[in-house]
């Protein structure tokens, strides 16, 4: 396999899930949900950020034991591949975010699901970039699947916005009495995450199956972390 068509292929990953932060978390769905779906904005921002904050605590006590879990067991593309799914059906679900009160807790509750789910996958994609780049390169490529990351973002915004939110007639027959133009967004994200996450599971590499099965590396993990926290513990004491 040539390494440029890894490297690609890798870039192209943070080309497709750069949509569901720029579209999702930051522009367009936190704006529906605090105007439509809200009681009021206030409250709307308030409890979006309740859900940021939970899917943030989540990944945080998470990550290191599943990093540490996918380092002994050796595989990563089955975990970002379980990790990118749940994210883009996470995404896709909330077509059904209407916009009254009673879709609140529906829409909260994908949406920390899907950032949680885009987090712990950023975490096997990153890992697998010392397997992708050339030694020497890394800085190089990690920028390169940055740049094209903002720009997939973008891309994605700009055509939310301007197919689906600015037309006065919104576009293939939705109600926008019914919010289906904003709520559309999610779908156009969901397919853009699928689409352009293909190439990194064709074409990068992963590392070879250690055999060890999920529980054991699972408490491997666990004993890392805990080795790892320990030897902080006693570093800090030291300094």
């Amino acid at each position: 396999m040539k390494p440029a068509r890894a490297i690609a292929g890798w870039c192209l990953y943070d080309f497709a899930n750069s949509a569901f932060p720029t579209v999702v978390t930051t522009f367009v769905f936190a704006a529906y949900y605090t105007q439509a779906i809200a009681p009021d904005p206030e409250t709307g921002t308030s409890t979006w950020g309740y859900a940021m904050s939970a899917a943030a605590l989540v990944v945080a006590v998470g990550s290191p034991v599943l990093g540490a879990a996918a380092d002994h067991a050796g595989h990563r593309k089955p975990w970002l591949a379980v990790f990118t799914a749940l994210a883009i059906v996470a995404t896709s679900l909330l077509w059904f975010a209407v916009p009254d009160g009673s879709s609140a807790i529906l829409t909260l509750t994908l949406v920390a699901l899907a950032t949680a789910a885009f987090e712990f996958g950023m975490v096997f994609y990153n890992a697998m970039l010392s397997g992708v780049a050339p030694p020497g390169r890394i800085g190089r490529v990690s920028g390169w699947g940055w740049g094209l990351g903002y720009a997939g973002g973008l891309l994605c915004l700009v055509i939310a916005l301007t197919v689906f939110i600015q037309p006065a007639d919104a576009p293939f027959g939705l109600d926008k009495n019914a919010a289906e133009h904003v709520r559309a967004t999610a779908l156009l994200v969901a397919v853009w995450f699928a689409v352009f996450a293909v190439p990194l599971f064709l074409w990068v590499p992963d590392r070879p199956a250690s055999g060890l099965a999920l529980p054991a590396a699972l408490r491997r993990g666990i004993a890392t972390l805990r080795s790892t926290v320990a030897d902080l513990r006693r570093y800090r004491q030291i300094a």
